[in-house]
Formats: C-alpha cells, sequence, structure tokens
C-alpha cells in the first residue's frame, strides 16, 4: 500500500528533525507551508522558545505566492535582528527546497540572516 502525501512529508520532516537543532547562538528557522498561507519562525530548541514569528497573513492576501513569500522572509529577518539573531539553521519542514520555500529562504538571506 503506497503511503500518502502526509506520511511521506512527516517522514521526511522527522528525519530533518533529527539531525537539526537550534540553539541560542543558531537558532532553528522552521517553515510550515498551508493551502492559503506560509508561516515561519525562528526556535530556540534548548529553551522550547520562539524568538521571531513571521507569516502570509501579517502582510494580508488570501494567496500566497512566490513573491509573498519572499516578503515573509524579509519581514522575519527584519524580527530576528531586532532581536539579535544574524545566524540560524535552516529547517525546511519536510517540504521540497522549491517554490514558496525556496523564496521565503532567499527573502530572509536577503534581509540579512545567514544560514
Amino acid at each position: 500500500m503506497a503511503i500518502s502525501r502526509f506520511e511521506r512529508r512527516n517522514r521526511i520532516r522527522k528525519g530533518i528533525r533529527q539531525k537539526i537543532t537550534g540553539t541560542s547562538e543558531s537558532p532553528r528557522l522552521s517553515v510550515y507551508r498551508s493551502n492559503r498561507a506560509i508561516y515561519a519562525q525562528i526556535i530556540d530548541d534548548s529553551k522550547g522558545q520562539t524568538l521571531a514569528f513571521a507569516s502570509s497573513k501579517e502582510l494580508g492576501g488570501t494567496n500566497v505566492t512566490t513573491t509573498i513569500s519572499k516578503e515573509v522572509g524579509m519581514k522575519l529577518a527584519e524580527k530576528a535582528k531586532k532581536n539579535g539573531i544574524e545566524s540560524v539553521v535552516f529547517d525546511r519542514g519536510g517540504y521540497a527546497y522549491h517554490g514558496q520555500v525556496k523564496a521565503m529562504a532567499e527573502g530572509a538571506r536577503e534581509g540579512g540572516l545567514k544560514f
């Protein structure tokens, strides 16, 4: 029996999370993409604390495109700079590094974050 898309993404996500953890020096940039929005947060796993958060819902609009994803990345980088965060570890959340996820990462890089 074939596994569903949801199960496949969860398997990939668990494998990524076993290898990647966020520390206070370089927290984890986590991405979640839904059908209507894209969310990104910077997490310190050692403390279990979210340090910065940005989403496409903050920017308004109902449909997510790559340009909106890029703006979300830039907004997240701006919030991270205010909190004194310069370098992060990227967690793509089981999604392919393509399209919206890639645009969000490039926006965060343009905003000044280092992966």
